[in-house]
């Protein structure tokens, strides 16, 4: 029980403490990369650290920890399989702390792997429709490998996915020069390339999957804002910085589709500032210092609970 109780106070700890202070952290608008796997690690680690303490809370300390043997069944790996084997060539049923002790940790992991799939279906569904609506209404633009649709309003955005398509209104054709235009246009293909919309399907089904926790709200809050950092980087890499931020201007206002990924928005002030006003790397250990931390904290409750 005791490791239980540990178990569970590092699911509290990294669940509700440690997300507001990453979240107020200085160092992440200037590496959005590292920032995006340290909530990442965050989100790993409170399911394993939950799967973990529900495990140990409905079976309790009675598996003997002698060798490998006891390493893997007190890990929760050997013992369901040695229950299911036994009641499927007749012998007895599985205890219902056994039971409890396989179907609990189960929720935990597949609550958000089940949203995640329903959240995938829907924006796919979403994306199909939208595309097909494109497909009607606008006009290939080869000259810059997208799409114009006739609309007032300056809008860049792209549908990311299987059937990839970057958006831009004649709005934005009228109000942004060429080389505005083309900045803004890289950071779009900064997105398709990156798969970002990936990450926003994992940090959306992890808030629908665990609604009200502090970890939940921030890391989808951070994650969005920190992608689009990392798109405006990968456009810097080509366009000065004027041109994009004076693209992100005429374009913030701008609604997309929820599917799509656009370069205005929520967030686009804090961009703007940032774009303007460069920050200095973080030192190069911080970068090793929380990288190793990102992956080392879901790996701790497995040595707790192992090696307990």
């Amino acid at each position: 029980m005791i490791t239980a109780v540990v178990l569970a106070g590092y699911a509290v700890l990294v669940g509700a403490a440690v997300p507001p202070l990453l979240s107020r952290a200085s160092w992440t608008h200037r590496a959005p990369a590292l920032a995006v796997l340290a909530w990442q690690g965050l989100m790993a680690t409170f399911v394993v650290a939950g799967v973990l303490a529900v495990y140990h809370a409905a079976l309790g300390e009675r598996h003997a920890h002698e060798g490998l043997a006891g390493l893997i069944t007190v890990c929760g790996l050997l013992v369901d399989v040695v229950d299911v084997a036994d009641f499927s060539v007749g012998g007895a049923a599985p205890a219902p702390a056994d039971a409890l002790a396989l179907v609990a940790p189960a929720l935990i992991v597949f609550l958000p792997l089940g949203r995640l799939v329903r959240c995938a279906w829907r924006a796919d569904r979403a994306r199909r429709r939208h595309l097909d609506m494109l497909t009607l209404v606008g006009r290939p633009a080869p000259e810059y490998d997208a799409t114009v649709l006739d609309h007032d309003v300056p809008v860049v955005y792209c549908l990311p996915g299987r059937r990839r398509r970057v958006v831009v209104t004649q709005g934005a054709l009228d109000a942004l020069s060429e080389e505005q235009l083309r900045a803004v246009l890289e950071h779009e293909r900064a997105h398709v390339r990156g798969r970002h919309h990936l990450l926003h399907l994992w940090v959306d089904a992890f808030s629908r999957a665990f609604p009200g926790l502090p970890l939940a709200r921030h890391a989808k809050e951070q994650t969005v804002l920190l992608v689009e950092m990392i798109a405006d980087d990968r456009a810097l890499r080509l366009h000065p910085r004027e041109a994009l931020a004076a693209a992100m201007y005429e374009v913030a206002a701008g609604r997309v589709p929820r599917v799509a990924l656009g370069a205005g928005g929520a967030g686009a002030l804090i961009r703007l500032r940032r774009v303007l006003s460069p920050q200095p790397r973080p030192h190069r250990a911080t970068w090793l210092g929380v990288a190793a931390a990102s992956v080392a904290a879901p790996l701790l409750p497995l040595l707790v609970a192992c090696l307990h």
